[in-house]
């Protein structure tokens, strides 16, 4: 499960990374608003952690401009305004939950943790034509053939259902299954494709990777 933290004070963004890395989450910081919304709009994440009161771009902005750009990952806004109104306008801008500053972490792990069940990360499979990913066993299943995934490939394979017939681009691919802070390139996402690939026809799926130019992959259901 991949999270953003969007929190301008930097001893409490990196304390909540510290906090939920040790849960077994990849967090991403960004310490404004700015950075904030355009890693947000990139779709790569499971949940956006969204403090209010930032200069320049406040949380609530961040939230409209996300939504306005039909990303429906979960957002949790982090504020110490706690009046009725300023919830309201919390969960006007396009936020999931509120949550009030100071908090106890054992609250922000239990809303983390209900957020991300609320937008259905228990589904035990992505489908796409003929094909499924079985998210237990990390295994593409075409009728009676299946075949493992390795953990990259697996990471990398359901992305792509996940988008469905959205591009992926191979700066997001590698955002996401990679992450911002590794040294992979994108001869990387190629190889990986091509491995994907190859299994995919192992199997006799009908589902192709398919490149568009200078844009990314996307997947297609090839005719009969």
């Amino acid at each position: 499960m991949k999270i953003l933290v969007i929190e301008d004070e930097k001893l409490l963004a990196d304390s909540l990374k510290t906090l939920l890395e040790g849960k077994g989450f990849e967090v991403e910081v960004a310490y404004d608003g700015e950075t904030g919304a355009e890693y947000a709009e990139l779709g790569i994440y499971d949940l956006l952690i969204l403090d209010v009161m930032m200069p320049g771009m406040d949380g609530y902005q961040v939230a409209r401009q996300v939504r306005a750009k039909r990303c429906t990952t979960s957002i949790l806004m982090l504020t110490a305004k706690s009046a009725v109104e300023d919830r309201i306008h919390g969960l006007n801008s396009g936020a999931d939950y509120y949550l009030t500053k100071p908090f106890d972490t054992r609250e922000l792990l239990a809303c983390i943790n209900a957020l991300l069940r609320r937008q259905g990360k228990q589904v035990d499979e992505l489908v796409f034509g003929n094909t499924s990913l079985d998210l237990d066993t990390c295994t593409l299943v075409c009728g009676s053939k299946s075949v493992r995934l390795s953990a990259r490939e697996f990471d990398v394979m359901r992305f792509l259902l996940q988008a469905q017939n959205r591009i992926l681009s191979k700066e997001m691919i590698l955002a996401r299954v990679w992450g911002y802070d590794s040294n992979a390139v994108e001869n990387h996402v190629e190889v990986y494709v091509g491995f994907l690939r190859k299994k995919l026809k192992a199997i006799g799926s009908n589902v192709r990777i398919e490149a568009v130019r200078r844009l990314g992959y996307r997947l297609e259901v090839e005719e009969p």
